[in-house]
């Protein structure tokens, strides 16, 4: 018989061993659970209080509370050393598991914990617990709330987390030794609260994570039994973001949203709104695995609320938190009492009250429309009668309450909604203070005060831009036309930059970023970019903010290489060449950019309002080229310009102006013409003969005249000159029977080379060729000349008319004209 019980222990204590080698923990669950903390003294069973709990769960002996001991001291696990008073720490959840502590040995359970604590001594300690695995698949996360946060307002709450991931499935099932155990310090409060943060690598995302927590507060310590978790199946996403809803086509509601981040698994969707009117309170719940939930039919003077969260759809998993709500509100119905309805007739207008009580109202979708220039737009309408929906098939629209829409423009959608479609629209023309277009639903000829109200902007707009020609910044500018503007909207440049020049096609870039541009005084935006990357594509467009929406323009790719404007050729000189007679320009080629550079040269005659000429330079590599030029005797101004020979970016600013010098350039191209005056007696064979010549012009001196030579040539004398100075005449002693004389000009390059002559002779001192003269006044300052020749077979060479003005006390003018001339008009002064 001794040996009978002495085996029976031994079988029992192999039992114990057994089951301490297999200790199990408690498995996290996604919907939350209990650690409970309950003094060993209770004389009622703690179970029986706790919801899903059994009540037949009975109380340990304190054989199986040292057994219980026991089996956790042989597992390595940390126990504190219990006093007679001590408590036990137990996991139980929602789903109705029970505490463990309250099972039978025989179960072999061992997910039992102790406490020390005066409080617990007196009163159960309870944490509502809840872990889960972040939504970026980073952190394994623990947090824990009291459920009497009183115990521990005037205590400071510590708390940490043992954690240790197991490498295979199987070292799950066996406790790790003490030393096993990494820790992290958890967040507290004085409420009780704590979270604690566990990394976890990608890879280790299936492992199993065995963890178990100490608590130090309200003057005790705390610790939990061991808990178990997968982490990748306690994901708890992020919460869905941009909760969206709008009437579709069919005047359905559809609600859609986005995950935030990428989960690693599909995932379900829980969506929870409600729609509210004045006669119908209706809340909806329903799961979807698509990001959208399509709802009934939308009805006018409805208000909806909705919100949504997400979890794993084919496996276990944390629901995330709900989204922020979202309402939508459908356009209402008007007190029967200011319900107005315009009468369409015969293009005339009427408002008149409603015929009878009855609420009428138009519901349109979407109320507004904001859109560009070019664009196909469309409005749908529901038009409802207190009692009933009018038919779609009865609906006609208007614009303006003064232009009917054709027929082939709307249809009718389902029976209850009508659609028209705006094709190709024109930008909006404000009328007074409206700056939109009224869309009108009507039912025949009854039109609801209601409109929908379409704006249409002309983004068609030029954005340039130009790189300087330090090839330091890029200035960009755009027109801000105020008709194209929009009450309350906002314009403003967006742009995105690739790393090497523009695609075939410009096209709006997901990553972008605005620039600060500035209004100028002659109305265009400028935005400077600076500094630039020569070589890469920057894809700009305009934005227009509004509360409607927004707004963007045709995108254009620039290059700042390719816009370059260089700047202008420096140490620009200009001169008129000597003996050849030309302008000729040189110039010095800038220093960036370093392209092939075509120049362009304006010259003209310098004056308040210049006359400019161009000139293309045809040789890139000259630097200097020469243009005939007119007159030689006057200043010239003279700049040049730039560009890429390839024809990219644009012309330089002209250079600054440089002028020629007035110097003379050949010799003078004739001399002056001249006459003379023969005083004495006839008879004689001496008389003073005074020659008169007029000063040469610029154009026949090239460019001045120093002094003027009288040459002469007589038979008994010879040849001789006599320098004449700059004055215009000169008196000399005929007394050979032919004397010649010839008056040169004289510049600083040399004597005139076409000359007139003149011979004094005795035997041919008068030609008697004109037989007739008449002299007729025009008027008081004009007199005409005319003149018939004798007959006769002689060579003339031309006529001199000599004239004196009998009322001014004037000297003999005189001027010589062709021989061809037969009349002549003599002017006064």
């Amino acid at each position: 018989m001794a040996c009978w019980t002495f085996c029976v222990a031994l079988l029992h204590c192999e039992f114990l061993y057994v089951m301490a080698a297999f200790n199990p923990a408690y498995p996290v669950t996604p919907w939350g659970f209990t650690l409970s903390c309950l003094p060993a003294n209770k004389t009622e069973d703690p179970a029986s209080s706790v919801p899903g709990v059994s009540s037949n769960a009975s109380s340990l002996s304190g054989g199986t509370e040292a057994a219980a001991e026991g089996r956790l001291n042989s597992s390595g696990f940390h126990v504190a050393h219990l006093s007679p008073a001590a408590s036990h720490c137990c996991f139980w959840s929602e789903q109705g598991t029970s505490c463990p502590v309250r099972v039978g040995v025989a179960e072999g359970e061992t997910l039992v914990s102790t406490v020390e604590s005066p409080v617990s001594q007196q009163l159960g300690v309870d944490w509502n617990l809840q872990c889960w695995m972040q939504g970026d698949l980073k952190l394994f996360i623990c947090s824990g709330e009291p459920l009497l946060k009183s115990l521990f307002q005037n205590y400071d709450l510590q708390a940490q987390l043992f954690h240790v991931l197991a490498e295979a499935a199987e070292d799950a099932h066996l406790a790790p030794q003490k030393g096993g155990f990494e820790s992290v310090q958890c967040n507290g409060s004085r409420e009780g609260r704590w979270e604690c943060r566990v990394p976890v690598p990608t890879a280790k995302l299936n492992s199993t994570l065995l963890m178990y927590v100490k608590i130090t507060a309200a003057g005790g310590t705390f610790q939990s039994p061991l808990m178990s978790a997968r982490p990748i199946n306690v994901v708890k996403p992020d919460p869905p973001l941009d909760l969206h809803m709008e009437i579709t086509e069919d005047g359905n509601l559809n609600i859609s949203w986005y995950s935030p981040t990428l989960a690693p698994f599909p995932l379900q969707y829980q969506v929870k709104y409600s729609e509210n009117s004045s006669t119908v309170l209706r809340e909806v719940d329903e799961t979807v695995s698509a990001p959208a939930l399509l709802a009934d039919s939308v009805l006018p003077g409805c208000s909806y609320e909705a919100r949504v969260r997400s979890r794993r759809l084919d496996g276990p998993g944390v629901w995330s938190d709900w989204s922020a709500p979202r309402v939508f509100t459908t356009q209402g119905i008007q007190n029967p009492t200011q319900s107005l309805v315009w009468v369409v007739h015969m293009q005339s207008l009427k408002l008149c009250k409603a015929a009878t009580e009855q609420r009428k109202y138009v519901m349109y979708f979407p109320p507004k429309i904001l859109t560009s220039a070019g664009s196909n737009v469309s409005f749908h309408c529901v038009y409802k009668n207190e009692t009933m929906i009018v038919s779609s098939e009865e609906i006609v629209w208007w614009v303006n309450l003064a232009e009917e829409i054709p027929p082939s423009q709307y249809y009718a959608v389902s029976d209850r909604v009508s659609k028209v479609t705006f094709l190709d629209v024109k930008a909006t023309k404000p009328r007074g203070v409206f700056t939109y277009d009224a869309v009108y639903c009507c039912q025949g000829h009854h039109c609801h005060h209601r409109y929908a109200e379409l704006y249409v902007i002309d983004v068609n707009i030029n954005i340039s831009c130009e790189t300087d020609g330090h090839l330091t910044k890029m200035t960009c500018r755009w027109s801000a036309d105020p008709a194209r503007s929009l009450v309350g909207s906002s314009w403003q440049l967006w742009y995105h930059r690739s790393s090497l020049y523009c695609s075939d096609r410009a096209s709006l870039h997901p990553i972008s970023e605005p620039k600060d541009c500035y209004l100028q005084q002659d109305g265009f935006y400028e935005c400077i970019f600076q500094p630039i990357f020569l070589l890469s594509g920057y894809t700009m467009w305009i934005r227009v903010n509004h509360s409607l929406g927004s707004l963007d323009s045709p995108p254009t790719c620039i290059v700042p290489e390719s816009v370059v404007k260089p700047l202008p050729p420096a140490n620009v000189k200009a001169e008129i060449t000597a003996n050849i007679g030309l302008l000729k320009i040189s110039w010095e080629k800038p220093i960036f950019p370093e392209n092939k550079l075509q120049f362009q040269i304006r010259y003209g005659l310098r004056g308040q309002e210049t006359q400019w000429k161009t000139h293309e330079v045809a040789d890139i590599k000259t630097r200097s080229a020469s243009v005939p030029v007119r007159d030689l005797c006057v200043v010239h101004a003279v700049q040049v310009r730039c560009r890429r020979l390839d024809a990219l970016g644009y012309w330089s600013d002209w250079s600054s102006a440089a002028y020629t010098a007035v110097t003379d350039v050949k010799v003078p191209a004739r001399g002056p013409e001249f006459w003379r005056r023969v005083n004495g007696d006839a008879t004689k064979r001496e008389r003073n003969v005074t020659l008169l010549w007029r000063p040469l012009m610029k154009s026949d001196s090239l460019c001045s005249v120093r002094r003027y030579v009288v040459k002469h040539q007589t038979a008994r004398d010879g040849t001789w000159s006599e320098d004449a100075g700059d004055r215009t005449q000169l008196t000399f002693l005929w007394a050979e029977p032919a004397h010649t004389v010839t008056v040169l000009a004289i510049n600083s390059i040399g004597a005139s080379l076409a000359n007139f002559n003149l011979t004094f002779s005795w035997p041919v001192s008068e030609v008697n060729v004109v037989q007739s003269l008449g002299a007729y006044p025009l008027n008081s300052s004009c007199v005409i000349l005319s003149w018939i020749l004798s007959p006769g077979d002689y060579s003339l060479m031309h006529f001199i008319i000599e004239w004196k003005n009998l009322d001014e006390d004037d000297e003999i003018k005189w001027l010589r004209i062709p021989s061809s001339v037969k009349k002549y008009y003599i002017h006064a002064g």
